[in-house]
């Protein structure tokens, strides 16, 4: 077995699915849920549910299946039997094979809040300290939040050129989050006002 096979073999089940269903980001986007403060944080449960409703979203976004006609949220909840009646849950299994989806499969690839932990801690080298020193750990967000938007905003415009939507050459994206201090007129890079702890017109 070679190292690439040895390097699948040990991935965590979230890992992979994030491989065959085009998630990138959710790692990172994940991970800051996860180890989060206040309102912001996500609970391994909740992010378990976020990230078996993006299969089921990916899912049917590669069927035959109108995205509008398609809400997402309903469909998981009759699915799961956490909605509507045994009846409902019959129709909507019937619903999405007749559209192509392998309803057994799609389902056996939802995930529990035992495997986005596993995937979060052992993929991702992630723990929640809420104890951490919160310049760090919003300094850590911030460059998170930055990166998913630049993989967001490639992978979409991508899809456009792919698509014949948009023509694009050999390009880079950036994105600048800027802070602007309104008493002093000076303008900062956010992760330079966390460094700096503030505005220097302050102290």
């Amino acid at each position: 077995m070679n190292s690439d096979e040895n390097e699948t073999e040990f991935r965590t089940k979230v890992a992979k699915l994030i491989e065959k269903y085009n998630l990138e980001g959710t790692g990172d986007e994940f991970e800051q849920l996860w180890t989060a403060s206040g309102d912001e944080r996500r609970s391994l449960r909740e992010l378990a549910e976020m990230f078996n409703k993006r299969i089921l979203r990916s899912a049917i976004d590669e069927s035959e299946m109108t995205p509008l006609s398609a809400d997402v949220d309903d469909v998981y909840l009759r699915l799961q039997g956490e909605k509507g009646t045994s009846a409902d849950r019959t129709r909507i299994r019937r619903r999405l094979e007749r559209e192509g989806i392998d309803v057994e499969t799609l389902q056996s690839d939802f995930v529990s809040y035992q495997a986005i932990r596993s995937f979060l801690k052992d993929d991702r080298n992630a723990e929640y300290n809420p104890s951490r020193d919160p310049i760090e750990r919003d300094r850590e967000s911030i460059q998170q939040l930055r990166n998913r938007t630049m993989l967001v905003t490639e992978t979409k415009l991508e899809g456009l050129v792919k698509n014949d939507e948009i023509t694009l050459g050999s390009h880079e994206i950036t994105v600048d989050i800027n802070v602007f201090c309104e008493d002093c007129g000076r303008q900062f890079d956010a992760i330079e006002v966390l460094d700096r702890e503030g505005c220097e017109c302050k102290r």
